[in-house]
């Protein structure tokens, strides 16, 4: 990613994730903005400069206009490494046309040259679209959380 687009990116992302995080119900609306901002600087303390964290254009061709972006991070723990996509994003115009999936395998690629033995993400459960291409590219679900929204009053 040129450094000119990150505070762009940056902005929107934050914005985006808290609004997947509303839509899916983890966080009320009033202060969510605020709290994706948190996680962001918490995982980008350095920005673009954070060790061990990736994040790139996706170009519609090289040179051509950007489709999207994607974030990878490389993480160790636990005497293991593995790579773990924060976010992936194509524009509205450009989907369906194969630019996650060449991202996806550009990261798998860069991953594995780093070290890394597996690539995970994570995928909101009201992006159906996200969740195929996924299964597709071979993910595999390797946990479930689950809720129930307990309303006021209701005895236990």
């Amino acid at each position: 990613m040129q450094p000119e687009a990150y505070p762009t990116y940056l902005d929107a992302a934050i914005v985006g994730y808290a609004e997947d995080n509303v839509a899916s119900r983890r966080w009320p609306e009033a202060g969510a903005v605020e709290r994706s901002r948190a996680e962001f600087a918490t995982l980008l303390p350095l920005g673009l400069a954070t060790p061990d964290n990736h994040l790139f254009d996706i170009r519609v061709r090289e040179g051509g206009p950007v489709a999207g972006f994607v974030w990878l991070a490389i993480e160790r723990k636990h005497d293991t490494v593995s790579g773990f996509v924060y976010d992936l994003v194509i524009k509205p115009e450009y989907r369906r046309q194969g630019h996650a999936t060449r991202a996806l395998a550009a990261l798998e690629a860069l991953a594995r040259n780093r070290g890394a033995t597996s690539l995970g993400l994570h995928v909101f459960a009201f992006n159906a679209g996200a969740q195929a291409l996924y299964r597709r590219l071979g993910y595999e679900v390797v946990s479930l959380n689950m809720r129930k929204l307990l309303g006021a009053g209701e005895a236990p």
